[in-house]
């Protein structure tokens, strides 16, 4: 399972494909079982280079019963600021803040050694 993500442009937000549009919630992300379909997906995020920058895939790994990404850095981007859990989008809560918190694996998202690869 992946998911698409970058980073907004005008204000450096951290977003996730939905559906044609970005969004802010990792909750909200759209995920991708179909590789054909994740990269059809990235190739159009990376095509709008005056909305966002670096959009790439991530892996995704189950945290009791909800998809969260799989590497340590995707899941802070997801959550916003580590300084305090009351800060960022962490500080909203429910199930899928949760488990991102709780979702364990340390291995990069193969999407962003891939974009390391590529600079």
């Amino acid at each position: 399972m992946k998911a698409l993500t970058a980073n907004r442009l005008i204000d450096g937000e951290v977003v996730f494909w939905r559906e044609g549009q970005w969004v802010e919630r990792f909750a909200d992300a759209q995920l991708f079982d179909d590789d054909a379909a994740a990269q059809e997906a990235e190739a159009h995020g990376k095509n709008q280079p005056t909305v966002v920058i670096d959009a790439y895939l991530i892996d995704l790994v189950d945290a009791d019963g909800i998809w969260a990404p799989l590497s340590y850095r995707e899941r802070i981007r997801a959550l916003g600021p580590t300084n305090h859990q009351h800060h960022g989008k962490q500080a909203e809560g429910g199930e899928v803040v949760e488990a991102l918190l709780h979702a364990s694996g340390a291995a990069r998202s193969s999407g962003r050694v891939n974009l390391i690869k590529r600079k």
